[in-house]
């Protein structure tokens, strides 16, 4: 090649690296970014929500509390007496870990589950989402597997999809996560050299799944993560909002030294807040220690300070009674509607939390009928979500904490319109293959065990 036809293939190459180096003409920085930001994307739970939110439409997406509960007098004149009284400490800056009150009073909290924490080991987060961001911070590296059941918290899956983690999904039932199927998902999983760092689960009155883990195989899963050397994290937003009969003791307390417990306010007081926790092990706690400072410097002095007020001075525990009664309504009202107009349907039956895990007729793709629903005025969450691996066409979470017992019954009703008309094009053109075949857990059916890798 001659000097000048080299001089014009060097020149193009860096014609084209300076382009790559600019990006695109919508994001000039594109090409800057850490392949974990490419990796991020929007929840399909919070895409829902500027269109689930309008009036006129019937959201059973969002699992938001309804928040007219909270004694709002009582809330107001509290914040006022914090402000004269204490106005220097609540709106300054506090400690890495929270608040040490704040701590004492979680420990309380946490006893109803059987769990018996020391306030040393606890650190305050900004909700329970930004523990489960520290703890993958501290453990995860890109290529790491987590264990989660199947389906599982959209909000976890997208924190360990940003730290560029392969999660593993397990199967579960009616009963919760299957024991025999952790037990032989971490084995193969050793034996193919790829360990496990840790399991994550939802025991009570799972998101989105709705059931509940039970009594009998809570220490099973304790026992089987603690023999395979894998640290477990039970995330606990809903365990004091059963409809009937006290909490199951939490898997925690079978292995307290193998469990980062994670807890929050946002389902049992008020979401604004933003007040979580995580209790942990003493030396898994000093590094979410450190990773919060570093994230954030100390977690809302006014927030953790407010709330701790609340949880001495006012009767929590009979408030999360009243909680129970309003969810258990909602909850009922959820299950006649669906006997009224989604016969062709079938689900799970919660007791308790917020969710109904309802599995579609066969043919039918949640993900694709969304749109058509939302043109109904009628907006769910498509079971697509709650799953790492692409899983989820044939379910639909259904919300029933937020909306009114009248509202539950419209909107299921107009949900019902959306899916005869489905239902007659799957006569009219056939079965999905793709949908009919998917897993499902509705009415104890077991999920069947997804693809992993």
């Amino acid at each position: 090649m001659s000097s000048t036809g080299q001089t014009r293939g060097n020149g193009n190459a860096r014609v084209r690296s300076a382009a790559a180096a600019a990006g695109t003409r919508l994001d000039p920085w594109y090409n800057t970014y850490a392949d974990r930001a490419l990796g991020m994307k929007q929840s399909e739970v919070r895409s829902l929500f500027a269109v689930a939110n309008r009036p006129e439409v019937v959201s059973l997406a969002g699992g938001m509390p309804n928040i007219s509960g909270p004694p709002f007098d009582f809330v107001a004149d509290m914040a006022a007496r914090l402000i004269r009284a204490r106005g220097t400490k609540i709106l300054q800056y506090g400690p890495g870990q929270g608040e040490e009150e704040l701590r004492e009073m979680i420990s309380e909290v946490m006893r109803p589950d059987g769990v018996r924490g020391h306030p040393d080991d606890i650190t305050v987060t900004t909700g329970s989402q930004q523990a489960l961001d520290l703890i993958s911070e501290i453990f995860l590296n890109p290529g790491d597997v987590v264990i989660a059941e199947a389906p599982s918290y959209v909000g976890a899956l997208g924190t360990f999809r940003a730290y560029q983690a392969n999660v593993v999904h397990v199967s579960m039932d009616e009963n919760g996560l299957i024991p025999e199927e952790l037990e032989e998902t971490l084995t193969r999983l050793e034996s193919q050299g790829k360990p496990v760092k840790f399991l994550y689960t939802i025991p009570n009155f799972h998101n989105p799944a709705g059931v509940c883990l039970s009594a009998e195989r809570r220490p099973q899963v304790a026992e089987i993560c603690q023999r395979h050397h894998v640290l477990i994290v039970e995330d606990n937003p809903y365990g004091l909002l059963g409809f009937e009969g006290d909490p199951i003791p939490a898997i925690q307390t079978y292995n307290p030294d193998g469990v980062v417990y994670l807890g929050s306010f946002s389902k049992t007081f008020a979401p604004g807040y933003r007040v979580g926790w995580a209790l942990a092990p003493a030396a898994v706690n000093a590094r979410i220690v450190l990773a919060n400072e570093n994230a954030l410097l100390c977690p809302t002095t006014f927030g953790q300070l407010s709330i701790a007020e609340y949880l001495r001075t006012y009767d929590w525990y009979q408030q999360v009674k009243e909680y129970r009664e309003m969810y258990h309504e909602r909850g009922q009202a959820m299950q006649r509607a669906l006997h009224a107009h989604l016969p062709m349907c079938t689900w799970n039956e919660p007791e308790g939390g917020f969710y109904t895990w309802v599995k579609l007729p066969d043919g039918l793709d949640a993900h694709a009928m969304l749109p058509r629903a939302v043109t109904n005025l009628v907006a769910y969450v498509s079971g697509t979500a709650f799953y790492y691996d692409g899983q989820g066409h044939s379910h639909m979470r259904l919300s029933f904490c937020y909306p009114t017992p009248e509202q539950i019954e419209e909107g299921v009703r107009r949900l019902s319109a959306v899916v005869n008309a489905e239902l007659e094009l799957v006569d009219m053109f056939g079965v999905s293959n793709r949908v009919a075949s998917g897993s499902h857990l509705a009415h104890g059916t077991e999920i069947p065990a997804p693809n992993t890798y």
